[in-house]
């Protein structure tokens, strides 16, 4: 979260301010007083605050220091002043909107706290008190009204808005009308009745005045409406939020919207005067929200939503009980109303005409007759006119538009209207003294209408305030100079986001479509000039892609602006950016400038040079809505806004997304999708929070397979603690897994059975019976085939009890709510959930949801490492290229590995008919293959089990009858043993023919990709039939949300990891990416996994942030409501010591044996004496923190001593890509990025970090040694979240070195906790001398330390280090150390993915141009090698990546490597009899020459797998001309081409490693030809991305193409006429001569 208040109003902490003498004085951090004195609290305390209007900085210091823990709430008693009061209340306001425990300090001294309540209510309706304390008491009710998850709260709150509040309706035959509604409703009012009737008379007064206190709120508020006095607009604009936040949850709506509508509260605001004050814009934005909500289409009894069709029957009732009043009553002169058809008489404009003829006594009879109150007592100071009363009739006669129709009619595409639009305005200048006319997201929802509704409003808002900051900052980038209208505009400045253009050129305006009264769509045509643009920046415009959203506008200078403004006005905000008009487009297609596809190849193009493009035609749809309505504003002679146009907008598209998501949100809003039934109520927040979890549902598993979950006997009995764990078989003590587990007991809570239906939040929890015993079987798991790949994969984790229990609840259908604490293997726990599923649900699919491709990828890759079907598995999204796999599991890369696997499979027939003898082509097809299996493999496995199936028949006669034994001789030999037994060899046999049918039935599965052949077409067949684990980000299910279900796609489940972290509608669409079925979604299972005590959803808004709650999760919402949660309760992550900073966030938190017992835990820390510390950093050069701009927090002395510290820690040995620095201000992150660059970039004896970025972004991750910079010395900053505090101590593992100032952290409250340990050890930085890495002492060993006083000694300290550590290195023949992976390359980035083998990934590749440069030059100078191939050979070439077989290869190949790096090396492709493991073979060519690459492969060649092409790039990515420019590459099978393009598209960086490429084509027939046709036809699409290729044909195939005459150049350019180019015609061939047969 961002900073809570602005820059200009930042809390000042100074150390002689009034406020920190006051609290030094009179409250000490430390010490709770209890002695309040009220002179204090008037004089000191609150008149000062009334002095400065009670100003939030003096409030928030106030909060800072402690006021309300340490001084109010302890000293309060029911003899305390009203001030005290007051400002218990303000300080509470103030907590509530810093997102601070609001409620925790009145946990101490509770039973207080209903005398406080008390006393608040009162002094609420108090007249006497100004408006402005009333505004500050309403802001504490609605922080109260807001928490009713809090009991302490909830208990005060819920007898206001209770059904006694009827007491005060119009009449006894009104509450009479409302009793007849619902049954239930009279049985409450008695029993209310019954209470009173009962009560004391203490008790008495004390009903009396909770029934009374709204209504008596209600009748001031309508008073101030029609006699308003100072202060009051502020008033009535919170009263009105407090009511908005009454009607918008159903428990407080129940019975006050009765009230509201008894008092006729909508027509009494809207003829108020306040209401009709022009300048009161706030008030009536607020009264249109309220008005939404109080007509909201819902049973407020039941809680059911009314359709459409239901509203419009409710309607009709009105009208028809009108007319029938009217004819009774008044027929003389209502006759025409009376008969008129409803469609006439339900506009306002109509209803009045019909009215105007009734007199004023005749109106109020009417009124009455109707229902209506037409008195009102003289409190509320309002006159009964005809004025009033008219508004009272049409209000409830009117037709009202259905939330639906308003959400229909929002664009969803921003204009230059409604990014200034006054509401929109407001949010920005939010501060929190003003309220807002934007929808909250609360504890509970009226429906899922009117949760879609809100999420869409504010996702809308937020969006549109994203792009106008975008649109302003980069016109101030262009710096427009002039006026447009003179056509004299020009641009001073530049920005690669936006261009210069003349007017588009409107091509066509479609028809309307049937219902519409808007053009279907509105082509245009841009022109841009490329001309003048560097390439990078072309190129960024270039891949410009359809659908993607640019901005077309109309700018004018500022300067212009003022000038018509003549002086003597102000400027608008929009005036003032200098923009007139805003109009999106969203890309159809990009053309050149001859109309040709920018994604196709230009015929001057040779090798990818050309020359230099000057323009782009950029064909785009125009917003439909937005030109229908210039084109009406143009007929009256308003200027053409598309003649004004003259640049456009692109933005990156990570950020430009926003309209697929509002179309998928408002359709969701528009279809009323529902959730599942045994979900809704949970959902919505209402009902038994336990009832959507497994022992509540009446589908739960009776008996559950779990298969590997368990690793052995001890590990199950040691899984259920408590419980007495029973085989089923008496015969057998313990078995190995699998193991059915079937509880004895019933898991189902027992509940104490109520008199009333009506779930009570104060109720104790249903009591849970426990299992007694768990029932254990097992079974014998189908043999696996006798090759090693039919070996199925076990888990090898042994989970603990708790994790058992969330494997166990995911499992069961269901919600399952896991809390992950940091380093308790909630990942882990999630892939065996899904592992479960997907083999004990065969016909269940699984939808995977994370909201960042990295915490995607990780779950993604640790489920492929398990026995799931690799068919089975799909990534959807752009992150997939970032898997550390060796396939693609993308759509394409899905489909092309059932072809492939169908290649491979249906060899495997022709084995099989070779097996029998069978002529014919049995393998061409997977319908050949399925015949050969009916006519010749299926009766042979009949005819040999009715031999085996014979008692009489030996293991030998079984053995011989065996009608495979040819096709089994490539297996592990022998088969069979010598002298088997008789089961021994029917094993074997049943494992043989699961390899065999597993074959045929892959190719049924495989036989619509035969079929079909549109690759579109496949991947959609592949998306909704073929696979079962379904990933992708939250964000791409939200973009294609419509589109996916259209296609039929259906699933059964959702997991969803990080769920704490996704925004509440990211959560909800996922569970929506299918049609409903039957009426409802037919999901059975949901399980979020998350940490609702670490990070929140990101939201940098405060109005959103704050007000609107926006950055709640359904994850948090839902615990907050008393789901049922499994929190895991042991870590393996942190040394113990480090997790007892965080361990009072999780109570339960407890360690796995790995960090007690392995030695890097129990190891010191070499040169620290401490493992964590926290590190006091004064003012450097007389300076702490400082801000150069808003938000922007940078502390240099922290900078430079995080710095001091890593470079200390490189000395002595720690590898920089163990260590990370973490800010909590980005200002901090770009600070320590400096520094390190002055200090350590190119220096390789440091190099650069792992990652430096802020603790916000490193959420999910870890690394071995964390320095922290908390950055802040006048005030903790948004580090008071403890969810931040939590999240940045729980990074480390092994160290963790906090820089900060002391005062300011160890007394919050927040803080108390964690600083209690840190402060327990020195606050200066306490070294080690004489040690180097790894150290030889435990962590418990005592060791004296040498201190660090300051940042200066520090550096001082680090620098006779560097120069001794030179000085050796010099008197040691001048050898540098060895350069390590990631250094001297470069920060990464905050969201830059590792790479592989956990290698630090490239800041900054190569361009286009300079990759083009480094092709162009064949050789590398001696002086550009790397430092670690100078070295000799008994240096090591240290890399991350551990398991490289780099490593393993002597000095002398490391050489030949870097060479085959640079380029000029043979690589020969051989699948050495496995295609599964291809294998290189590189010999070195000192002339790169291609007539010189036949040379036999010398004897010392290096064989490497083919993932190690990744591996070398990656070991040298430091060198930025590292690229495979000049490397050849033979192929003697077309089937070797292909998978090794596949096997090389999947490795890391290795797109660039065949731009240019020689293949060495061996053809010696016809058929090769056809073969090497087709190969390339089907590589088409992986080969365009070749800059050139040059195919050498053997000799032998000379005679199959037309050469011409040979040339120094290496030949001429053929037309691509052989070896099936014309499959892929961006592609030119350049053939090299070749020698002529003689």
């Amino acid at each position: 979260m961002a900073e809570a208040t602005t820059s200009r109003d930042e809390d000042q902490l100074e150390s002689n301010s009034y406020w920190t003498q006051l609290a030094k004085k009179h409250w000490p951090k430390v010490v709770k007083s209890k002695n309040t004195k009220s002179e204090i609290i008037k004089t000191e305390i609150w008149d000062v605050l009334e002095q400065e209007t009670f100003h939030f900085r003096s409030l928030l210091v106030l909060e800072n220091l402690q006021l309300l823990e340490n001084y109010l709430w302890p000293g309060y008693t029911e003899a305390s002043t009203n001030h005290h009061v007051l400002l218990i209340a303000l300080i509470v306001t103030v907590k509530s909107r810093e997102n601070l425990p609001t409620w925790n300090a009145f946990a101490d001294g509770s039973d207080r706290f209903p005398s406080f309540f008390r006393r608040v209510l009162s002094m609420s309706i108090d007249t006497s008190l100004s408006a402005p304390i009333r505004t500050h008491l309403l802001s504490y009710l609605l922080s109260a009204f807001q928490s009713l998850d809090n009991g302490l709260v909830r208990k005060e709150c819920a007898p206001l808005v209770s059904i006694s509040i009827w007491h005060n309706l119009a009449s006894e035959a009104a509450r009479e009308r409302k009793f007849e509604e619902h049954g239930q409703l009279r049985k409450a009012w008695r029993a209310a009745a019954r209470k009173y009737e009962a009560a004391d008379e203490e008790a008495k007064a004390k009903l009396r005045f909770e029934r009374s206190w709204l209504y008596t709120l209600l009748l001031d508020f309508v008073g101030r409406l029609f006699g308003a006095s100072e202060g009051d607009l502020v008033y009535c604009e919170k009263f009105l939020e407090f009511l908005t936040d009454l009607e918008s949850q159903l428990p407080t709506r129940r019975y006050v919207n009765s009230l509201v509508q008894d008092l006729n509260l909508l027509a009494l605001i809207r003829i108020s005067p306040m209401f009709n004050t022009q300048d009161n814009g706030l008030l009536r934005d607020l009264f249109a929200l309220f008005r939404h909500f109080a007509r909201f289409p819902i049973d407020d009894n039941t809680g059911s939503q009314h359709s459409t069709a239901q509203s419009y029957d409710r309607h009709c009732e009105d009208l028809a009980q009108l007319q029938r009043t009217a004819l009774r009553h008044f027929k003389e002169k209502l006759t025409v109303l009376a008969l008129s058809n409803y469609g006439a008489i339900d506009q306002r404009k109509e209803l009045e005409e019909f009215l105007t003829q009734l007199t004023d006594a005749e109106l109020e009879k009417m009124c009455t007759l109707l229902g209506f109150r037409t008195a009102y007592p003289s409190a509320a100071n309002v006159q009964v006119h005809r004025e009033l009363l008219m508004e009272i009739m049409i209000s409830a006669h009117e037709r009202r538009k259905a939330f639906q129709e308003t959400l229909r009619d929002l664009s969803i595409q921003p204009t230059e209207t409604e990014l200034y639009e006054p509401s929109l305005l407001r949010n920005e200048t939010y501060n929190g003294s003003r309220s807002l006319a934007i929808p909250k997201l609360n504890l509970q929802y009226l429906s899922v209408g009117d949760f879609l509704w809100r999420s869409f409003i504010l996702y809308r808002c937020e969006q549109f305030f994203e792009i106008r900051k975008y649109l302003e900052d980069t016109i101030k980038r262009l710096q427009p100079r002039g006026t447009s209208s003179a056509g004299s505009i020009h641009f001073d400045g530049f920005s690669k986001m936006a261009l210069p253009i003349t007017k588009p050129a409107i091509l066509e305006a479609a028809p309307a479509k049937v219902g519409y009264d808007q053009p279907a769509y509105v082509r245009a045509e841009v022109t841009l000039d490329v001309a003048n643009l560097a390439d990078t920046v072309r190129h960024d415009w270039d891949s410009l892609r359809q659908g993607d959203i640019v901005y077309l506008l109309t700018i004018e200078s500022p300067e212009a602006a003022r000038k018509l403004t003549n002086g003597h006005s102000m400027q608008s905000d929009q005036e003032a950016s200098g923009l007139l008009a805003l109009r999106t487009a969203e890309v159809v297609q990009l053309l050149d400038e001859n109309g040709r596809s920018i994604r196709e190849p230009r015929p001057d193009q040779l090798n990818g040079y050309g020359s230099r493009p000057r323009i782009r035609r950029l064909i785009v749809n125009l917003d439909p809505s937005a030109f229908k309505a210039d084109g009406e504003l143009k007929e009256i002679g308003r200027p053409d806004i598309y003649e004004s146009i003259n640049v456009i907008v692109r933005r990156n598209q990570r950020e430009n997304n926003f309209k697929k998501i509002l179309e998928t949100i408002q359709s969701l809003a528009l279809s009323d999708v529902p959730v599942p039934a045994w979900l809704q109520e949970v959902f919505l927040g209402y009902g038994d929070p336990t009832s959507a979890t497994y022992p509540r549902l009446p589908n739960q598993l009776k008996a559950v397979d779990y298969r590997d979950t368990f690793v052995d006997w001890q590990h199950l009995i040691d899984s259920f603690p408590g419980k007495t764990v029973e085989s089923e078989d008496k015969k057998l003590e313990s078995f190995s897994p699998p193991y059915v587990l079937q509880h004895s007991a019933t898991s189902a809570p027992t509940v104490q059975p109520r008199t009333s239906k009506k779930r009570r939040r104060d109720d104790a929890e249903p009591v849970q019976q426990t299992s007694e015993s768990v029932r254990v079987s097992t079974y014998r798991p189908p043999a696996s085939g006798p090759y090693s790949s039919d070996v199925p994969k076990y888990n090898t984790v042994r989970f603990t009890p708790v994790q058992v229990e969330a494997i166990t609840s995911g499992t069961q259908p269901g919600l399952t709510i896991i809390v992950g604490p940091p380093g308790t293997g909630k990942t882990d726990v999630a892939t065996q959930i899904i592992n479960n599923i997907y083999h004990d649900f065969p016909s269940q699919r699984t939808l995977l949801i994370a909201h960042s491709n990295q915490a995607l990828n990780q779950l993604f890759q640790k489920i492929v490492k398990l026995d799931i079907d690799g068919r089975h598995l799909l990534r959807l999204g752009q992150g997939e290229g970032d898997l550390e796999t060796a396939e693609s599991f993308s759509k394409y890369g899905r489909v092309e590995s059932f072809l492939d696997n169908r290649v491979q499979l249906l060899y495997e027939v022709d084995r099989l008919a070779a097996n029998f003898g069978a002529p014919g082509a049995h393998g061409s097809t997977c319908e050949t293959a399925g015949y050969f299996n009916f006519v010749y493999v299926q009766p042979a496995w009949a005819k040999f089990w009715d031999t085996a199936s014979d008692s009489d028949s030996s293991a030998g006669d079984i053995i011989s009858s065996f009608p495979f034994h040819h096709y089994f001789q490539n297996a592990p030999q022998p088969l069979f043993p010598t002298e088997p037994a008789k089961d021994e060899v029917l094993e074997i046999v049943r494992g043989c023919e699961h390899h065999i049918s597993k074959i045929f039935t892959s190719l049924e599965d495989i036989r619509p990709f035969e079929i079909l052949r549109n690759n579109r077409d496949r991947t959609n067949y592949l998306m909704i039939k073929e696979a079962r684990i379904i990933a992708m980000t939250s964000t791409h299910a939200a973009m294609r949300r419509q589109e996916v279900a259209d296609l039929g796609f259906h699933y059964d489940n959702v997991v969803m990891e990080e769920a704490a972290q996704i925004t509440e509608i990211e959560n909800f669409i996922p569970l929506a990416l299918q049609h409903p079925k039957d009426g409802e979604l037919p999901l059975q299972r949901i399980v979020l996994c998350g940490d609702h005590l670490q990070n929140s959803p990101i939201i940098q808004n405060m109005a959103f942030r704050q007000f609107a709650n926006l950055e709640q999760s359904l994850y948090l919402r839902l615990v907050r409501l008393g789901v049922p949660t499994i929190t895991l309760d042991q870590q393996g992550r942190a040394r113990p010591s480090i997790a007892k900073l965080y361990k009072w966030r999780y109570p339960s938190l407890d360690h796995l044996p790995n960090v007690l017992a392995e030695a890097e835990y129990l190891r010191a820390n070499a040169g620290f004496k401490y493992e964590y510390q926290f590190i006091d950093v004064p003012d450097y050069k007389g300076a702490g923190e400082s801000q150069p701009s808003s938000h922007f927090f940078q502390n240099l002395g922290e900078a430079e001593y995080a710095v001091a510290i890593y470079q200390y820690m490189r000395l002595l040995g720690y590898a920089a890509s163990k260590i990370s620095i973490l800010t909590t201000y980005a200002g901090q992150k770009a600070l320590v990025r400096d520094v390190l660059a002055h200090r350590c970039k190119g220096n390789r004896l440091f190099g650069l970090p792992r990652i430096v970025t802020t603790v916000d972004k490193y959420q999910g991750e870890q690394n071995d040694y964390i320095i922290l910079s908390l950055t802040r010395t006048r005030n903790p900053g948004y580090l008071r979240d403890i969810r931040r505090l939590t999240v940045a101590l729980s990074r480390a593992r092994l160290g963790l070195y906090i820089l900060g100032r002391r005062y300011i952290f160890e007394s919050s409250p927040e803080f108390i906790q964690a600083f209690k340990l840190l402060l327990e050890r020195p606050e200066k930085l306490m070294l080690t001398t004489g040690e180097i890495l790894p150290a030889s002492r435990l962590l418990t060993d005592e060791v004296e330390g040498t201190e660090m006083e300051g940042v200066e000694h520090l550096g001082q300290y680090v620098f006779e280090m560097t120069q001794a550590k030179v000085d050796m290195l010099k008197r040691v023949g001048n050898v540098l150390p060895p350069l390590e992976a990631g250094v001297g390359v470069g920060v990464v980035e905050d969201g830059e993915m590792d790479g592989e083998g956990g290698e630090i990934t490239v800041e900054d590749e190569p361009d286009e141009s300079e990759l083009d440069e480094i092709t162009e030059s064949r050789t590398v100078a001696a002086s550009k090698l790397p430092v670690a191939f100078m070295l000799p050979a008994t240096h090591a070439i240290t890399i991350s990546n551990a398991s490289s077989p780099l490593l393993c290869l002597p000095q002398e190949l490391k050489d030949r490597i870097y060479d085959f790096v640079y380029g000029g090396f043979y690589i020969h492709v051989n699948d050495d009899h496995n295609q599964a493991n291809l294998t290189i073979h590189l010999s070195a060519c000192k002339d790169t020459h291609y007539r010189k690459f036949r040379t036999s492969i010398h004897a010392s060649e290096i064989r490497l797998p083919v993932a190690s092409l990744g591996t070398c790039r990656q070991m040298y990515h430091g060198a930025r001309n590292v690229f495979y420019s000049a490397n050849e590459f033979d192929f003697y099978d077309p089937k070797l081409l292909g998978l090794f393009m596949r096997r090389l598209n999947n490795i890391s960086h290795c797109s660039l490693a065949m731009r240019n490429v020689h293949l060495f084509v061996r053809v010696s027939n016809k058929n090769q030809e056809r073969e090497w046709d087709n190969t390339f036809r089907a590589l088409a699409e992986d080969l365009k991305n070749l800059r050139h290729i040059s195919i050498d044909l053997g000799s032998s195939a000379c005679e199959m193409t037309e050469l011409g005459n040979g040339n120094d150049e290496g030949g001429e350019v053929m037309e691509p006429v052989s070896l099936g180019l014309l499959a892929s015609p961006s592609m030119r061939v350049k053939v090299p001569p070749l020698p002529r047969r003689t």
